[in-house]
């Protein structure tokens, strides 16, 4: 990278094992010696070092009492450098000083970062229409990565009457708020995710229901009949959509081609896809309501998760990965599972893939796409004595339901050792020695937990029992929010006294501070009284 240097500056080549802390550390600031120490202490010396290990700035004749510091650089060259940190390191340098804090405050990597594990804000969590201007992406992120510490405190659960036979499916859209649910009684239910109310109902739409998805636009549902069913949005309705309505052809649809069961359903922008028993997956155009292509299993198809131009799916107890575009197969994981492997969930980067199955296991896995599509068995853990029904992914969090009533919590963030954005390599480097069991169980249902959804500080679950319950963290929120405010107050006050404590010190004389010190000695001898003397002259014995 080109940057201007000054006149008397020349740039000169150095052997990649020179000691960066060895000679020249006698020469820097005191800010570089704090941020070379944090670097230290944090094992990424290497990191911030390494970039620039063959590039040295030096003066011709340099003053024999000049310093030169790392803020001396150009910013361009800096703002390089915090490519290759986390978000911990670049909070930590942050910390040195004024400068780097400003520049690292601002720095673009922090988009980068959010994209990467939540996506754009307002796909997941309600910040208002104007929040990415007045908030800079690095307060976005701190503010959802301390939102997602909320799964391990307080919750309530709030439980939804409204269906009269076991719930198969629920869908959550976090950005709008709403929660769909179906099951057995052939009927889609809309329900406010915050109030716990319900919303709206449709008719019976003639068999069972086993899948539901939806976006701002569109909501769809699987049936065993082999039909998907659609609804589009009503401008004019503040739901997004008229279930209750009559049928219109103009709001509504319904496409034939499965020769089975409908099992899973999903959507992107332009784009159905559809999972059945009759052992394929469908690519649709969700404007044609044209089928595009038909990818063929080997098996039941039990889940998929399309993610840009690939799908990843489950059929019996493989996992499958498909090229969207062309239809051909990519990879294939043969018997992940013993038994089926009836549910998946997937990463917003699609880089990981989460299975669980029949066996009641979860595994964890990496897809590499570089000349060759490729799937690596990270992690795995057995969490439950059921088969696992359904998984949802929000990171750091991996949320499992299963047929012995219990709700797992996996955080994922200590196997995922995040490298900066400006590394060629991937994004993550995984650690399978990090492996944890999971850091929470909730209870709360009956067997047969059927259907898992997670979003807006909230779990949504539906199962046998015939009801949806929502287990409400904002509370947790709430409760952490005001521990952060306290604290912040705590650490000012004590700032405040330590700043009046040393202006104190600073005018009074030292006779002045002995004064006062023997006579505070004088008056805490005097309130000691009888016991007090008594216990000082046992001491004095002993």
């Amino acid at each position: 990278m080109a940057f201007e240097c000054q006149g008397n500056t020349t740039v000169v080549l150095k052997e990649p094992s020179v000691d960066l802390l060895g000679r020249d550390q006698k020469l820097l600031s005191g800010s570089d010696q704090l941020l070379l120490k944090s670097c230290q202490e944090l094992g990424i010396l290497g990191t911030v070092v390494k970039p620039i290990a063959k590039l040295e700035v030096n003066s011709i004749d340099p003053p024999i009492n000049c310093k030169r510091a790392f803020a001396d650089l150009p910013s361009v060259l800096i703002s390089e450098i915090f490519n290759f940190l986390d978000p911990k390191e670049l909070g930590i340098v942050s910390c040195v000083s004024v400068f780097l804090h400003r520049l690292a405050t601002e720095h673009h990597v922090w988009k980068e970062f959010y994209y990467e594990r939540w996506g754009h804000p307002a796909t997941y969590i309600s910040t208002g229409p104007e929040c990415s201007k007045e908030k800079s992406w690095r307060d976005l992120f701190v503010e959802r990565e301390f939102r997602s510490r909320t799964f391990m405190g307080r919750y309530s659960i709030d439980t939804l009457y409204g269906h009269k036979q076991p719930v198969r499916t629920i869908f959550v859209l976090a950005s709008k708020k709403l929660v769909f649910s179906s099951g057995y009684d052939q009927v889609v239910r809309m329900w406010d995710l915050e109030e716990g109310s319900s919303i709206a109902s449709s008719r019976a739409l003639g068999c069972t229901i086993r899948a539901i998805a939806a976006d701002s636009r569109l909501l769809i549902a699987g049936g065993t009949d082999g039909f998907i069913h659609g609804w589009k949005v009503d401008e004019a309705n503040p739901h997004l959509f008229d279930l209750a309505a009559p049928p219109d052809q103009s709001m509504e649809f319904r496409v034939w081609e499965h020769q089975g069961p409908i099992t899973c359903l999903a959507l992107n922008s332009s784009k159905i896809y559809s999972g059945s028993w009759d052992m394929t997956v469908r690519v649709w155009d969700r404007y044609s309501l044209k089928c595009l292509k038909v990818l063929m299993h080997n098996d039941w198809v039990w889940s998929l998760v399309p993610h840009d131009t690939s799908i990843a799916s489950t059929a019996g107890p493989s996992l499958y990965i498909w090229e969207t575009n062309t239809g051909n197969q990519l990879s294939l994981a043969n018997n992940v599972h013993v038994g089926n492997a009836y549910s998946l969930a997937r990463s917003h980067t699609g880089k990981l893939l989460f299975t669980g199955g029949e066996d009641g296991s979860i595994h964890m896995f990496e897809m590499t796409r570089t000349l060759k599509c490729s799937i690596k068995r990270i992690a795995s853990w057995i969490p439950h004595t059921g088969q696992v029904n359904s998984l949802a992914f929000e990171f750091p969090w991996l949320v499992s339901a299963s047929n012995d009533g219990k709700i797992s919590l996996i955080n994922i963030q200590n196997l995922l050792k995040n490298h900066g954005a400006g590394k060629p390599s991937n994004s993550y480097q995984l650690d399978s020695r990090q492996a944890e069991p999971p850091q929470r169980i909730l209870h709360g249902f009956g067997p047969n937990l059927l259907s898992i959804a997670i979003g807006l500080d909230r779990i949504v679950g539906g199962g046998e029992e015939g009801v949806v319950r929502i287990w409400n963290f904002s509370q947790a929120l709430e409760i952490e929010q005001r521990v952060q405010s306290l604290r912040g107050m705590r650490l000012e006050n004590r700032m405040r006294r330590r700043k009046f404590q040393e202006q104190v010190s600073g005018t009074g004389s030292q006779d002045e501070k002995c004064s006062v010190a023997a006579n505070k000695n004088q008056m805490s001898s005097s309130k000691i009284g009888w016991h007090g003397k008594r216990r000082v002259t046992g001491k004095q014995r002993a």
